[in-house]
Formats: structure tokens, sequence, C-alpha cells
């Protein structure tokens, strides 16, 4: 069985720190838990996550009733 390289574990790494950052920055400032910013790397939960930000209710923005 072939394992992955060390520049496979390097590009998978820098990867999540890219994306991961400013994801949970996102999620931070929409008033939600920091935690949430992990669900954006499961693959088909992603793209729930991102509808559900883009439409649902955030907790910090005021109401506009």
């Amino acid at each position: 069985m072939m394992s992955w390289s060390m520049e496979h574990w390097l590009v998978l790494l820098a990867t999540a720190v890219i994306f991961g950052i400013p994801l949970w920055r996102i999620v931070a400032r929409t008033g939600h838990p920091c935690v949430m910013a992990i669900l954006f790397f499961i693959p088909l939960i992603n793209v729930g996550m991102l509808w559900w930000l883009a439409c649902g209710k955030w907790p910090s923005a005021p109401d506009r009733s």
C-alpha cells in the first residue's frame, strides 16, 4: 500500500491553514461558534453550510423587522 509523502502532508496542511483561518473568522463574525468552521472541510456538508451561512439568521446581525 502506498503512503503519502511529506510534500502531500505539507500541501494538505497549507490548504487547511489557507482556507481554515478565513472561515474561522467569518463564522466568528456572524456570531456563531467558531468550531463550526471545521464543518466546511467535510464534503457535501460544506455545500449545506454555505447555504445555511448565506440564508440563515446571524446572531450578530441586527433585526430588520
